[in-house]
């Protein structure tokens, strides 16, 4: 017995076997339900392969499909390695890189050796990934020296392989995996016990594009395959009924059928916004305003180029260079011939957040102890250089405007801030019909300033604040999230979920304690000495371009009234009606109601069809009888009632209780 190892189950319970045995054979000990059910298994809480050999004294629990997430996580992951060989089966020559899973599948990136993929190339992919699969390919895991992985993979022609192979840590263990015993790719695992685990009927290629090798414009481009995985096929079709229904909501579809915005190629991944779009911006702008003088904070605005030196200072220059708008502080040169700038200038950065401004407009003068809290608030404009292949519609832009904000305290008044912005995040989102958001607090990085002390102190600060506001719990999925905060701080997430199940990550709320220090940020104490306050970086809703995109898609174009470009259209069936028309919109427009006319000589199904698609809420149509009587027909969008026949006051003074913020009800 000295030989044999311990292996604690999660019931509490120890076996007593030998070394080299594996947890597919504890699985069939326990039973053969659990051996077939069995995909994976957690070992001192590190998920591995099930066929991989204890070798010491361990904590063990299997993973089956019932552990949903650990299951998706090894199902995308095997998914993925079976589109690479799928593909280098179908496309001999073809060079393998990458292929991670993703949170609702995986993609895998290629080096064709003739032509980049197409769409086309998917059936036949698909098809030939369902062969490997039915095959039932065994899995099987290997450790290689790092000289003969190389030599292999520069023999077979991996060249990306080979250079990843040279470049990882030295110490580190090289594994690959084979399927079967003709195809194999590098991989830390963990993966399945075979191929036929993997249900043939539970996945689909989606789409191709284009990427670079290492995300690096300057190196080869490649061709990505994009695909989602799931457990079995009625996860896949409720999720293609997601994508499809995502599809149909699409912030930039709707923009242009809503004539609210557009991008162009001139601008890489700046809005150009449409009278209509830009209502939108200033009635939530207006919104906001409102909110955040009502919870005390003084608005300001500072500049959007700055010297580089300061932020050096505040540390962003070393760890956010690569996304900041670099300028040289010189004139240009007009000279046709020669360079354009002399490359000797002191560097500016446009801003890509507005934090260190607000340092230094609250170092401007001497701050008391008794004027703390200072609520800092600004709806700034930033910018940040995000490669063009990341850019997505409002989504992810280049140029945004924040409604930001940053809150200087003492010590212990830290808790009380944080449990204020929790209070006011929930009544902003419940006005925008979020009714059901989560909370999360990021916690430190590897990478990050400060001592452990003050990040010790920093996180049970956010922490217990949210425990005094009550949102500490299941109900506002309150959770913990390892190595996700800022390099300078912790922080707090709002993560709201939409009308279709996706949440979006929008507010945040940072405890900081390395900014002031690193910009000398003082205020004198009750004690007279000079003190370091704390500063708390916040945000409602994030950026005014992503919330926008965010609520068409959540509303499908469908927006809350008072947030509607255009809250009715008057439409006439017959010409007799057209001063009539007039009449009720400039009854409307009194109201303060944003109305237009539709005199077209068109027929009303022609003109219901196009106001619909433009998702006008409400149509009011007018014809000789409706003129006669002062009366309207009013058609709402997406109601079940065909029409509702209203007298003018009664409709007037209805649109206008509906056509009213929120917050001023």
């Amino acid at each position: 017995m000295a030989d044999m190892i311990s292996i604690t189950l999660p019931d509490g319970s120890v076996r007593a076997v030998e070394p080299g045995t594996t947890p597919a054979d504890i699985a069939a000990d326990i039973g053969p339900g659990l051996a077939k059910a069995a995909l994976a298994a957690k070992i001192d809480g590190e998920v591995r392969d099930i066929m991989r050999p204890l070798e010491r004294d361990t904590e063990l629990a299997l993973i089956t499909s019932r552990d949903e997430a650990e299951a998706l996580e090894l199902a995308r992951h095997d998914y993925a390695h079976v589109l690479a060989e799928a593909v280098q089966s179908l496309f001999p020559g073809t060079q393998i890189t990458f292929g991670p899973s993703t949170e609702d599948g995986f993609y895998y990136d290629f080096a064709p050796k003739d032509r980049p993929f197409t769409d086309d190339d998917l059936p036949a992919i698909e098809e030939e990934m369902r062969r490997i699969i039915a095959a039932d390919k065994p899995l099987r895991r290997e450790v290689w020296e790092r000289d003969a992985l190389i030599e292999r993979w520069e023999k077979n022609g991996e060249t990306f392989k080979a250079e990843w192979a040279a470049e990882l840590p030295e110490g580190e263990e090289l594994s690959v995996y084979w399927s079967g015993d003709d195809w194999m790719d590098m991989c830390r695992g963990p993966h399945l016990a075979s191929t036929g685990k993997l249900d043939p009927k539970a996945f689909k290629l989606l789409r191709v594009s284009g990427a670079y090798w290492r995300g690096d414009q300057r190196n080869p481009q490649l061709s990505r395959i994009y695909g989602t995985g799931w457990l079995d096929r009625k996860q896949l079709a409720q999720h293609l009924h997601r994508l499809e229904e995502a599809a149909k909501r699409d912030h930039r579809k709707l923009g242009q059928e809503m004539d609210l915005f557009h991008l162009q190629p001139e601008a890489q991944g700046s809005v150009f916004w449409h009278p209509k779009g830009y209502i939108i911006w200033r009635e939530l702008e207006a919104y906001m305003r409102r909110r955040i003088d009502e919870a005390g904070y003084a608005e300001v605005k500072t500049p959007q180029l700055m010297d580089a030196r300061q932020w050096q200072q505040s540390g962003h220059w070393g760890k956010y260079r690569e996304n900041m708008f670099v300028v040289p502080d010189e004139i240009p040169s007009t000279e046709d011939e020669g360079p354009i700038v002399s490359g000797d200038a002191d560097m500016m950065a446009l801003k890509p957040m507005n934090c260190p401004a607000h340092v230094l407009i609250f170092r401007q003068g001497i701050k008391s102890y008794r004027d703390l809290p200072i609520r800092m608030a600004e709806m700034g404009c930033c910018h940040r250089n995000e490669p063009h292949g990341a850019l997505h519609g409002l989504l992810r832009v280049r140029q945004m405007t924040q409604d930001d904000g940053h809150i200087f305290v003492r010590e212990d008044q830290l808790v009380d801030e944080v449990r204020r912005f929790c209070e006011l995040t929930d009544r902003v989102y419940r006005d925008f019909g979020f009714e059901g958001y989560a909370i999360k607090l990021a916690l430190r990085p590897e990478q990050r300033f400060g001592s452990d002390e003050d990040w010790d102190k920093a996180e049970d600060e956010l922490r217990n604040a949210v425990v005094e506001a009550g949102l500490a719990t299941e109900d506002y999925g309150w959770e913990e999230l390892p190595g996700e905060g800022a390099f300078y701080a912790p922080k707090l997430e709002w993560h709201l979920t939409d009308a279709i199940g996706r949440t979006w990550q929008v507010g945040t709320i940072q405890s900081d304690r390395v900014l002031p220090e690193r910009l000398d940020a003082s205020y004198v104490g009750e004690d007279g000495d000079r003190h370091r306050p704390v500063m708390l970086h916040r945000a409602v809703i994030g950026t005014y371009e992503r919330f926008i995109g965010i609520l068409i898609e959540h509303y499908s174009g469908k927006l809350p009234l008072w947030l509607a470009p255009v809250q009715a259209v008057v439409a006439t069936i017959v010409s007799d009606a057209d001063d009539y028309a007039e009449q009720v919109s400039a009854r409307l427009r009194e109201a303060g109601i944003r109305v237009e006319t539709d005199l077209r000589n068109e027929k009303i199904n022609y003109k219901v069809r196009e106001h619909s698609l433009a998702k006008v809420a409400n149509l009011l149509v007018v014809g000789k009888r409706e003129a006669e009587e002062g009366t309207i027909a009013l058609r709402r969008l997406g109601s079940d009632e065909h029409q509702k026949v209203m007298a003018l006051d009664e409709l007037v003074a209805m649109l206008a209780a509906e056509a009213t913020p929120p917050d001023l009800r």
